[in-house]
C-alpha cells in the first residue's frame, strides 16, 4: 500500500551512490541540508546554465518526445500511408487553388485551408491576393499535415503526442511567411508608404527590448497606469505585514456592510491587483460598493534569500496568518475566503486542513479559475515531467527562485503565434509601439517564486497530483477535500489554457458540499474581469446540493443555458445569501495594531 504522506525529495544525491533519502516535508519545519557532493553539484550547475538558455525546457525531454513519436510512427505502416495520402491531398488542393488564382476564376471563399480561431497573423486582406495567398495556403497546408501527423498513435503516450504537436508547432511558427518582411504584404505596404521609417522605428524598438532582456531592468509603468493612482487605487489601509505578505483592508463605501468579511487569496505568481485593476473593472471596488468588507493578501516578491520558503509557509504564515489578523479586526465573524488561480489551490488546501482540524472560522469558499486536480491541467502539462521538473529545480537551486522571464517564456510559447511572433512583427517590422492597457501593464509586472515552494508545488500537485488522490499531507496528516462542509462557489472560464474549465469543473467530483458552479466567457484573466456593462459577456450557472450525484461536464454544458451579462452580480447575490444582515462597518485595523500604510502598500512595488 502506498504511503499517503506527501513527500519532499531532498536535493542532492548520496555519496555512496544509493537512492537519496526521502522524508515527509510536511513533518519537518525544514529538511536537513544534504551533505555536499561536489561532483553532482557540478552537474547541477551545468544543467542550470543550460536551463537559463532554454528557458527551463529540458533538451532531453524534447528529444525523448520526438524520438518516441518517430519510433511509434516508424512501426505503423498504415499510419504512414494515411499521412502520404493526406500530403498528396493537401498538395493537390493548394495546386488547384493556385490554378484558380492565376486564371482569375478564384472564389474568395474557396481557400482550402483557414487559420485557427486564435491565429491573427493572416488577418490583413492583402493575404488573400497573389502571391501572398499561395504562401499562406502552403504554410497552412503544412501545418494541417503536421497537426494530423502528431495526433495520437496507438501505443504512444498522450503526453508525448501532445508535446510532439507543441514542439512542431513552435518550429512551424518560426518559419511562418508572416514573420519575414519579403513575404508579408502588410510589412511591404507599410514600408513603401512610410519610406522605411517603420523599419527605423522597429530597429529602435528591437534595441530597447534587447537591452531590457539583457539587463532585466523593470520597466516603469507608462503614463496613466501608475500603481496606487490609476491601478490598484481602491482606498484602503495595510493592517498587517510579515515577511511573506501584506494584508490590505479596503475602506467601506456604504453606510452598512455585511458582518462577514471577504478575504482574497491571489496567486503568488502574479501581483494581486488583477483583482483591483482600474476603477471601472475592479472586482474589489465592486464588492465594496455592494456592502462587503474586503481584505486582500498582497504577496511579497521573493528574493534568493527567501529560497527556502515552502508551500507550508504560504499556508500557515500566509492564509492562516491573514485569517488570524482579520479575526482581531472583525471578531466573532466567519470569513468568506476567495482564492484565485494558484491562490485557490492553496485556499483549498488550507480549507481542507481547517475542516480536518475542526477550525470553523470560514463562512464560504470561492475558487476562481483554480484547480484541485491536475490530471487535465491543459497545456501547462507540456512542461511537467520528471526531466522538466528536475531541470527547473536545478535552475532554481542555482539562483534561489524561478524568475520572471523564465515563466513569461513558458506562458507565451503556448500561444507563440500571437504572443511572440505577431507582437514581434508589429513592433520590429511595422514600427508600432505597444499600446498600453491596464491588463498588459499588470501582465508585465510579474513576480518570482521561491525555489522550495515551487518545487513542492510542481512535484506534489502537478507531477504527482496528490491533493485529489488523497495523498497530500499537512503537518504529517493527510487532508481530504471531501471534509470541506461549507458553501462553495467555483468559477471557470471558457477559453482558459492555464486552468481549463473541465479541469476546474472536477472540483465537483472531489467535494460533497453545497456547490455552485459558474462558467463564464473569456480566458484565465479576461473571464474573471467581467464587470457589469462589459460587452458580449455571458455565463452559465448551476447549483448542486450537498451529497447530490455527480454530473459530468459534457452532460452539464448542454443542459445549462447561457445567461447574458456579467457574472459579478450573481456572485455578489450568492455572497449576500451566505451573509448576515448589514450592520455598521467595522473599524479599519485594530487598536493594538496601528495602520501601517495606505493601500496598495509596499510589497506591490517590489521588483
Amino acid at each position: 500500500m502506498d504511503n499517503p504522506v506527501s513527500y519532499h525529495n531532498q536535493t542532492g544525491d548520496r555519496e555512496d551512490g544509493k537512492l537519496p533519502i526521502v522524508v515527509p516535508y510536511a513533518v519537518l519545519a525544514k529538511p536537513e541540508a544534504p551533505a555536499p557532493v561536489p561532483y553532482r553539484n557540478l552537474d547541477r550547475a551545468i544543467r542550470a546554465a543550460v536551463a537559463r538558455v532554454t528557458g527551463g525546457m529540458s533538451p532531453h525531454s524534447a528529444t525523448e518526445t520526438m524520438q518516441d513519436w518517430f519510433l511509434h510512427l516508424s512501426r505503423s505502416p498504415g499510419r504512414q500511408l494515411e499521412l502520404m495520402e493526406r500530403a498528396q491531398n493537401n498538395a493537390a488542393r493548394v495546386m488547384a487553388y493556385a490554378m484558380g488564382t492565376w486564371s482569375n476564376e478564384l472564389d474568395p471563399e474557396a481557400a482550402p485551408f483557414s487559420p485557427k480561431a486564435h491565429d491573427h497573423r493572416f488577418a490583413d486582406p492583402a493575404w488573400n491576393k497573389p502571391p501572398f495567398n499561395l504562401w499562406k495556403q502552403g504554410f497552412l497546408a503544412v501545418q494541417d499535415w503536421w497537426d494530423h501527423a502528431t495526433d495520437d498513435i496507438r501505443g504512444l503516450r498522450k503526453q508525448d503526442a501532445d508535446r510532439a504537436k507543441f514542439q512542431v508547432r513552435q518550429m512551424l511558427d518560426l518559419v511562418s511567411p508572416s514573420n519575414f518582411p519579403w513575404t508579408n504584404p502588410e510589412i511591404i505596404e507599410t514600408t513603401m508608404r512610410q519610406r522605411g521609417q517603420n523599419l527605423i522605428d522597429g530597429s529602435r524598438h528591437f534595441a530597447e527590448d534587447l537591452m531590457q532582456t539583457l539587463t532585466q531592468e523593470h520597466k516603469p509603468a507608462p503614463e496613466g497606469f501608475t500603481i496606487g493612482t490609476d491601478l490598484a487605487c481602491t482606498p484602503g489601509k495595510v493592517v498587517f505585514r510579515n515577511d511573506l505578505f501584506e494584508l490590505i483592508q479596503y475602506a467601506p463605501q456604504t453606510g452598512k456592510t455585511h458582518p462577514e468579511p471577504v478575504l482574497f487569496v491571489p496567486a503568488w505568481i502574479m501581483k494581486y491587483y488583477i483583482l483591483d485593476l482600474s476603477p471601472e473593472n475592479s472586482m474589489v471596488k465592486y464588492l465594496v460598493q455592494q456592502g462587503f468588507t474586503v481584505f486582500m493578501i498582497s504577496w511579497c516578491n521573493p528574493t534568493a534569500d527567501q529560497a527556502e520558503l515552502s508551500l507550508e509557509d504560504y499556508r500557515r504564515r500566509g492564509v492562516l496568518a491573514a485569517i488570524d489578523a482579520i479575526n482581531e479586526i472583525v471578531p466573532d465573524r466567519k470569513i468568506h475566503a476567495n482564492g484565485y488561480c494558484l491562490g485557490g489551490t492553496l485556499l483549498a488546501i488550507a480549507a481542507a486542513t481547517m475542516a480536518r482540524d475542526g477550525d470553523n472560522r470560514l463562512a464560504s469558499i470561492t475558487l476562481m479559475a483554480a484547480q484541485v486536480d491536475f490530471a487535465e491541467a491543459g497545456e501547462l502539462l507540456l512542461f511537467v515531467d520528471e526531466s522538466q521538473v528536475a531541470f527547473v529545480e536545478d535552475m532554481m537551486w542555482d539562483q534561489g527562485y524561478l524568475d520572471r522571464p523564465q515563466m513569461t517564456r513558458a506562458f507565451a510559447s503556448i500561444r507563440a503565434e500571437d504572443l511572440i511572433y505577431t507582437r514581434a512583427v508589429n513592433r520590429y517590422f511595422l514600427g508600432k509601439k505597444d499600446l498600453p492597457s491596464d491588463i498588459l501593464v499588470w501582465n508585465g509586472d510579474t513576480t518570482r517564486m521561491p525555489a522550495r515552494m515551487h518545487s513542492e508545488y510542481l512535484r506534489g500537485l502537478f507531477l504527482e497530483n496528490r491533493l485529489s488522490a488523497g495523498r497530500f499531507a499537512v503537518e504529517g496528516r493527510v487532508i481530504a477535500l471531501k471534509d470541506i462542509d461549507l458553501p462553495m462557489f467555483v468559477i471557470a472560464t471558457e477559453q482558459d489554457h492555464i486552468a481549463p474549465w473541465r479541469s476546474v469543473y472536477k472540483t465537483r467530483l472531489f467535494t460533497d458540499c453545497d456547490l455552485t458552479f459558474l462558467l463564464t466567457k473569456g480566458g484565465h484573466n479576461g473571464g474573471i474581469l467581467s464587470e457589469p456593462g462589459h460587452r458580449g459577456r455571458h455565463y452559465r450557472i448551476s447549483h448542486r446540493e450537498s451529497g447530490a450525484l455527480y454530473v459530468g461536464p459534457d452532460r452539464w454544458l448542454p443542459d445549462t443555458s447561457p445567461v447574458p451579462g456579467s457574472w459579478w452580480p450573481a456572485y455578489a447575490a450568492w455572497l449576500a445569501r451566505q451573509s448576515g444582515r448589514k450592520t455598521k462597518p467595522p473599524a479599519m485595523g485594530t487598536k493594538r495594531n496601528d495602520l501601517l500604510d495606505d493601500a496598495p502598500g509596499t510589497y506591490v512595488h517590489q521588483t
